[in-house]
């Protein structure tokens, strides 16, 4: 049976399953800040020895977790290397400048692709006139509208360049596990070549709250300080962790169901000469429309109506997000839908 709303605005707006609630009740808690939370310190060790690092932190989301970095990682009035299309530089209000005062040098990354060759040309080592390069960052998947893989061979790439200058790179990993899935490697395999990493516990994952950040025992330390410069410290946030440990053991491999309905969903209504899909590698889905009469604005209210909520993100185009919320019923009835709109 339909439900009554579609949601493909985004992975975030997943409930934790009922299995996850029931882990809170059964928490051992205590006062994180104070780092004796037992079930926080089991969840920050399972991350990092995922992703391959010697430690990792429990915080309130990406957002903060990517600041976090960018204040252990810079200085102010220093200079950070970022894609024109992440959300580190477009959907964290401003607060790269904001938190950290250093400046952004933007970089064009092509489906998810760093050029090495662009990342050297936009380093810079300091001068009386320029700022010196504190940070290249990354990001896997790349373009919260697009959700590109970035591969092992890229980031090996840009490593070489940033050990040529002494640059640490950071990795806004926020849906690493949906890169990992779709290019069939290890997590800890995209972490091999970044000195920090981070990802979100509430899109795929489906997890209520958090973020985790991780990287080597220094840089832990110090997030902790800027953690809780940044009101972030939390006292029992088991609650928190107890979902998120259930969901590392039981909702990683269920995201190839994620990228393979995405991918069904853009084949489907790739004939419809009024739509232009973008390429899918992941779990997200990008449109262009194509019809002279419609735009955005139009086809997402006649979507509402129908029941289908999507998300704008151009004046001709709309994303869709497929997470484990969304059935292969409702993905038969998004196609549907779309492909006898314009008829």
């Amino acid at each position: 049976m339909l439900k009554t709303k579609i949601d493909l605005r985004s992975d975030t707006i997943t409930l934790p399953t009922s299995e996850m609630m029931e882990t809170i009740p059964q928490t051992s808690l205590g006062d994180d800040i104070l780092g004796e939370d037992p079930t926080v310190r089991k969840l920050e060790k399972k991350a990092a020895r995922i992703l391959g690092m010697e430690d990792a932190l429990l915080v309130i989301s990406g957002t903060m977790a990517n600041q976090i970095a960018l204040m252990n990682f810079s200085q102010r009035g220093q200079e950070v290397i970022v894609g024109k299309d992440s959300h580190m530089y477009n959907m964290e209000s401003a607060g790269i400048s904001a938190l950290s005062q250093v400046q952004v040098r933007l970089v064009d990354v092509i489906n998810g692709y760093y050029n090495p060759d662009n990342i050297e040309e936009s380093i810079s080592l300091g001068d009386i006139q320029k700022p010196k390069t504190a940070l290249i960052c990354l990001e896997n998947t790349y373009d919260l509208n697009g959700g590109y893989s970035v591969t092992i061979d890229n980031m090996k790439e840009i490593r070489e360049v940033a050990n040529k200058y002494n640059i640490p790179i950071y990795l806004d990993g926020a849906r690493i596990f949906n890169a990992a899935t779709a290019l069939d490697v290890k997590p800890k395999s995209l972490c091999d070549h970044v000195d920090a990493v981070q990802f979100c516990l509430t899109k795929g994952l489906g997890c209520p709250l958090g973020s985790i950040l991780a990287g080597s025992e220094r840089f832990i330390k110090l997030a902790k300080f800027n953690r809780q410069r940044l009101g972030g410290g939390m006292r029992q946030a088991g609650i928190i962790a107890a979902p998120a440990i259930y969901a590392l053991d039981n909702m990683v491999e269920r995201l190839k169901e994620d990228n393979k309905q995405a991918r069904y969903l853009g084949k489907c209504i790739s004939n419809n000469s009024n739509i232009k899909i973008n390429e899918i590698q992941t779990n997200i889905v990008s449109l262009s429309i194509k019809h002279q009469e419609w735009n955005a604005d139009k086809l997402i209210k006649y979507l509402r109506e129908k029941n289908i909520l999507v998300k704008k993100i151009g004046n001709h185009k709309i994303r869709m997000v497929i997470h484990y919320q969304i059935t292969g019923e409702d993905i038969k009835y998004v196609i549907s839908t779309l492909n006898n709109l314009f008829t």
